[in-house]
């Protein structure tokens, strides 16, 4: 894992289209009102934003409505929810959906439309205005031009990572997509990582949205702006694993833990979104790349052997299925890798939690499975385009390291099991030799006697192929 600032992506793409509040304590004055045109020109060429066919007066007039309309508001009924017309509904969506547009994302910059949705998001009393704003937000920010001018504003800053704290969905769902494109860019994600470690409420609100929510797309959009912070910075990593709950969350679901909340969104993503729940076991298993996680998951009354058992229910009931073809590891080779990868973490430490969990035997049966599945691929001729495919190796290679750890004491009754069950064939026990022996003869000569006791016909055999 490259937890360095420049390890960021050069440009997140995704842009956001309109779908068919809260108070700031930073802003408590009115949006100001953009600047006049130029020589007040509104016709012909004049009046088109860039080379697009939109209009710079049709633009301008919309914002200059929309200040007045949250101005009216908030001198007005402030304590009331403001209520959005249809037709001016309709005019912020074609902003929203006008600012994946380059040009007039940089016109929008010009025309001080940073200081305006400011404005707006910091006196709105309407849920579906503050979305709309953020999204525009969000569609400027996907050009790195516009993105760093966005990224200055401190004012801004602060406001979108308290609206991680809001109570509307598609509200903050939008925040976090702006925030991930922000950290997505390396000439400002080192400007948001600070702040965002700064701003101590982005974790407790992102694992409260983690451990609550049922919006799938929420749940996806928020993983995604974790796994890519845990990345990013390893240290904000450290700090979020080990933070602890601080009194005024002492009874709230806030309090858990970063590693509870993640399982928790991962569950509720499992049958709904693959991709997401992909995601999550990432995140997850870069928790396991540092000590501190390792600590975290190894202590007794910790989140470890919960996580085991789903990640462990995963790959059993959801990956590499007996009836699935070989060429099924092509579709889930990166979320196997991932799994994996959190399971031999946490297989290395479950000596210290309080009930141990028992080493499930389909879970090895799957090991098993994804192994002699790649060795099927390497070996078929109409699959020689996977034999330099370098995850499919990783896979091989954390799939064997993973039995291994498994093998080197292996009980006799769970090897007999194995054969009884039907996971340990004549063909998977020689894939088994196969990707043990190179590198891992201690762990194969402990299967080899343990295999000796329970089916010594099956043990001759693999001894001829494998006389190790």
């Amino acid at each position: 894992m490259d937890s360095r600032v420049d390890g960021a992506e050069e440009v997140e793409t995704e842009r956001s289209s309109s779908p068919t509040g809260i108070p700031s304590p930073i802003m408590d004055r009115n949006p100001s009102p953009p600047p006049d045109t130029a020589d007040g020109e509104e016709d012909g060429d004049l009046d088109a934003i860039g080379d697009t066919v939109y209009s710079k007066h049709w633009l301008f007039s919309t914002l200059t409505r929309l200040i007045h309309m949250v101005t009216e508001h908030s001198e007005g009924d402030s304590e009331g929810q403001m209520q959005l017309p249809d037709d001016d509904e309709e005019d912020l969506c074609r902003v929203w959906d006008m600012a994946m547009d380059k040009d007039v994302a940089g016109f929008l910059q010009e025309f001080k439309a940073t200081d305006i949705l400011l404005g707006v998001i910091a006196k709105s009393r309407c849920p579906r205005l503050t979305e709309i704003s953020v999204g525009i937000l969000g569609n400027i920010a996907c050009f790195p031009g516009t993105c760093l001018t966005l990224s200055q504003n401190e004012d801004l800053g602060a406001v979108l990572l308290l609206l991680l704290g809001d109570t509307d969905p598609p509200t903050l769902l939008e925040t976090s997509r702006l925030l991930l494109t922000c950290v997505s860019q390396k000439d400002v994600c080192s400007l948001w990582l600070q702040r965002i470690r700064q701003q101590t409420s982005v974790r407790s609100n992102l694992c409260f949205i983690m451990c609550s929510s049922t919006n799938t797309d929420l749940l996806e959009k928020v993983g995604e702006l974790v796994d890519k912070l845990f990345d990013l910075d390893e240290e904000l990593m450290k700090n979020w694993i080990t933070a602890q709950p601080s009194e005024e969350e002492a009874d709230g679901e806030s309090c858990l833990d970063v590693a509870s909340c993640l399982i928790e969104a991962a569950k509720q993503l499992r049958s709904e979104s693959p991709n997401g729940l992909e995601v999550y076991l990432h995140a997850l298993q870069l928790l396991t790349t540092i000590d501190e996680g390792i600590q975290t998951f190894a202590a007794p009354d910790g989140p470890g052997k919960a996580v085991w058992d789903f990640v462990s229910d995963v790959v059993c009931e959801d990956l590499c299925q007996p009836n699935d073809l070989p060429v099924v590891l092509q579709e889930q080779k990166s979320i196997l890798v991932q799994a994996f990868a959190v399971l031999q973490a946490l297989y290395r430490c479950q000596d210290q939690w309080c009930s141990r969990s028992e080493l499930s035997v389909p879970l090895i049966g799957t090991i098993l499975r994804v192994l002699q599945y790649h060795s099927e691929c390497k070996h078929d001729d109409t699959s020689k385009e996977d034999t330099g495919d370098e995850q499919l190796q990783t896979l091989a290679e954390i799939t064997a390291e993973f039995l291994a750890d498994i093998c080197i004491q292996i009980p006799k009754e769970t090897v007999a099991d194995l054969v009884k069950k039907g996971y340990l064939t004549e063909k998977t026990s020689l894939t088994a030799a196969a990707s043990l022996v190179p590198n891992f003869k201690t762990s194969f000569q402990h299967l080899q006697s343990m295999l000796t006791e329970t089916d010594p016909q099956l043990a001759d055999m693999v001894k001829k192929q494998f006389p190790v």
